[in-house]
């Protein structure tokens, strides 16, 4: 029986940025997504290294070599600021309905690096299962709408997107942000350690975050996010679950399977997040979102097979 260990981590993933995420959504509207950014990465830095040192008996990953550390810091600038800046751009744009939306597309980025940069082959399951889920998702997302968000469009007997052109190449930038990402990982990690390679990312993002903050002029800001107790509460929940975890388990994923299933299985998020969604925020669900999330998990049967 093959080992399914990358697709179980990735699945892992989903079930830990689930949770990243609403908690992460209650901080950044209590103290900016911005400074929500920049203080989880640090969070994450403190967590890795104090693991990393109970785990390997090290503080940093020393130990890891000049690819390992180019490639991994290379991906920690495009997954974590060029992703994930103009994912918080786009919702600004865009809403986080069609923002998650975009975002769907990472898995064929993700698939297409991997093509050109590690030469993974998909085979026609594999791309017919990563339909599936992608269009489950989509489903499910298309119909989560609310009053005054920029999304879909009701017109004669169909709908139809409509959204400013800035907000669309945000996503695209956001969603390819996070799949080549995810492929440069692989391709710097190799047989590394997943926790010490997410230590490495962390740290790049970390970096080029708190660069981007002097640019930006916001450090001025900062220490006022250290007074809401809430959101320092909720930061550390996400940084645990996110960069910490997630992070970490999804390194694990691309290292012991494609480079795009796991990214698909990943991209799960969006239907995962409609439980908790319903239990604690008190929305409503429709039959079109829990077709779309019978869809996704189809598909992610499918890889399993």
């Amino acid at each position: 029986m093959p080992s399914h260990l990358g697709e179980f981590a990735a699945l892992l993933t989903t079930v830990f940025w689930t949770i990243t995420a609403l908690a992460f959504e209650t901080a950044s509207k209590r103290i900016g997504s911005m400074h929500v950014n920049l203080l989880r990465l640090g969070l994450a830095t403190i967590f890795l290294t104090i693991f990393s040192y109970f785990h390997r008996g090290m503080l940093f990953p020393l130990d890891a070599d000049l690819h390992t550390w180019t490639w991994l810091a290379i991906s920690g600038v495009v997954g974590f600021v060029i992703g994930d800046y103009c994912l918080f751009k786009a919702y600004i744009h865009i809403g986080a309905r069609v923002a998650m939306l975009m975002m769907t597309l990472a898995p064929i980025f993700a698939a297409i690096a991997a093509w050109i940069i590690l030469g993974e082959v998909m085979s026609y399951q594999s791309l017919f299962a990563m339909l599936i889920t992608l269009g489950g998702i989509a489903l499910v997302v298309f119909t989560r709408t609310s009053d005054g968000e920029a999304g879909l469009k009701k017109g004669k007997g169909s709908y139809s997107m409509s959204y400013p052109a800035k907000g669309i190449l945000l996503g695209l930038i956001a969603a390819a942000g996070q799949g080549v990402g995810l492929v440069l990982s692989k391709y710097g990690m190799r047989g590394y350690d997943s926790f010490s390679a997410s230590q490495i990312r962390v740290i790049s993002g970390f970096i080029s975050f708190a660069f981007l903050f002097v640019v930006l002029r916001k450090w001025n800001e900062l220490p006022g996010s250290f007074r809401d107790a809430k959101a320092m509460k909720w930061l550390v929940i996400g940084s645990v679950f996110g960069p910490f975890l997630g992070v970490s388990f999804s390194l694990m994923a691309v290292q012991n399977t494609n480079a795009g299933i796991a990214q698909t299985i990943m991209s799960l998020t969006p239907v995962l997040i409609i439980p908790p969604a319903v239990l604690f925020n008190k929305e409503k669900v429709t039959a079109r979102e829990i077709l779309g999330a019978i869809i996704a998990v189809a598909g992610v049967v499918m890889f399993f097979v």
